[in-house]
């Protein structure tokens, strides 16, 4: 049997390639806000007046206040001339005042000042600024003593030699990545739901500013708890690792799920329904991979990644989610692709020849089917979940019949596919990988 591209295809070309390195990307941070201290968009390495400008935890010593602008701007050379400061903060008198409720403090200090007061060059703090996704405003006076505490933080691992200053610069993005869409769902999908004028002649602004104030303390209280969750989770999972090796590019089971022929039908739905379908999608991805013990590395709106630690969570996995899936009339149809191999992690996104393998995979899966690779299919049958061979499991069921045993149980079956040539990964064997029946 083969796998017929005409089953698996749909009018979309062929997925992207994963990232395949860990620094892809790395400059794409969160959405800019305009009332932000650094660019979003420039990355670390235009932080400063260009490429050649100094950097490093060494060069970015404290200038202790008092020691005179003149000499600051010239040991460290801002990057005022170097980028368009065309940002500005806002001064609209509701923004300023819902900013001051969660920032819970004014504006007090231009970047130059902050930089000064936290101890840092201002080329360090713009690098960090930049990697949290805020955007440029030049030296408007708009940050306060949360923004100095946090370069004193940041700046003070580097120091005290807990993290380099490349680390630092990461944890600062990784952050702002994902909080970045965090406060973007919340406004965009939260928020605007539930400020709906309760009473005729109520705008939404008169309704806004009580509605956070009021969910603020509790929404900051649930993110902490959620992130410790988290946190304890990684934590463990990485100290459980067999060797130091295995914590930084471990053995993984990657998943892509993939919704078929989603291009055609972004042209049939009008823009609302196409959202709630992406929703219904993500959130039923969401729900199954976490319940059965998978995690959801990240949505791509009609596809979905997903890795695991044992080979039998990322098949039971797939297979939930087509069964799922195929029963609302409303999804398309679903292909899942899943490899078995060593796997980079870089900011909680995972990369390398396993990811690009399963995507691969994914792109040419029969529709409502799972392919897997061929390291899939041994670490299956190497931990039981699958028989070693069919006509063994055969024998083995009819000499438990004889002898009035429970013969041996699998959980799934494995079907080799025709060996296919992949784009840019040589020869594969797919197989497909389906229930047992009972």
């Amino acid at each position: 049997m083969t796998v017929d591209d005409a089953d698996a295809g749909d009018d979309r070309p062929e997925p992207p390639e994963p990232s395949g390195t860990p620094d892809e990307g790395a400059g794409r941070s969160g959405a800019a806000s305009g009332t932000g201290p650094a660019a979003s968009s420039g990355g670390d390495e235009a932080a400063s007046g260009g490429p050649g400008a100094p950097s490093g935890a060494g060069r970015a010593a404290a200038a202790a206040p008092g020691t005179g602008e003149a000499a600051e701007t010239s040991a460290y050379p801002t990057p005022h001339h170097a980028v368009d400061h065309t940002v500005e903060p806002t001064d609209d008198p509701l923004a300023i005042r819902l900013e001051q409720l969660i920032l819970g403090a004014d504006r007090r200090y231009t970047p130059f000042q902050a930089a000064r007061t936290a101890g840092v060059s201002m080329e360090l703090a713009s690098r960090f600024w930049r990697a949290m996704g805020f955007a440029d405003i030049g030296q408007a006076k708009a940050l306060t003593e949360a923004d100095v505490l946090a370069l004193r933080r940041l700046a003070g691992l580097v120091e005290a030699g807990l993290l380099s200053e490349p680390m630092a610069v990461q944890v600062a993005r990784s952050t702002g990545q994902t909080t970045a869409r965090l406060a973007e769902w919340q406004i965009d999908s939260f928020l605007e739901g539930l400020t709906e004028p309760p009473e005729p002649g109520m705008t939404r602004t008169e309704v806004t500013y009580p509605l956070v104030e009021l969910l603020l303390p509790e929404l900051e209280e649930f993110l902490i708890y959620v992130w410790r969750r988290q946190l304890a989770a990684a934590t463990g999972r990485v100290v459980q690792a067999a060797d130091d090796e295995e914590m930084v590019d471990r053995r993984l089971a990657v998943g892509f799920a993939d919704l078929v022929g989603f291009t055609r039908l972004t042209r049939r739905l009008e823009e609302e329904e196409l959202g709630e379908l992406v929703e219904a999608f993500e959130t039923t991805c969401a729900d199954l991979v976490a319940a059965h013990g998978g995690r959801l590395i990240k949505t791509l709106g009609d596809e979905v990644l997903y890795a695991a630690d044992d080979a039998g969570i990322a098949a039971e996995i797939a297979l939930r989610l087509i069964e799922t899936l195929s029963q609302d009339e409303t999804m398309p149809a679903l292909r899942v692709g899943i490899a078995f191999g060593t796997v980079t992690t870089r900011m909680g996104d995972v990369f390398g020849t396993t990811v690009n393998l399963a995507s691969r995979l994914t792109s040419i899966a029969p529709k409502d089917a799972v392919l897997v690779d061929s390291a899939f299919a041994e670490e299956l049958t190497r931990t039981g979940e699958v028989p070693v061979s069919e006509a063994e499991a055969a024998e083995d069921a009819a000499r438990a019949e004889k002898e009035g045993r429970t013969p041996r149980a699998y959980r799934f079956a494995l079907q080799p596919m025709w060996q296919r040539s992949v784009r840019g990964l040589g020869v594969v064997e797919p197989w497909l990988l389906s229930r047992r029946p009972t």
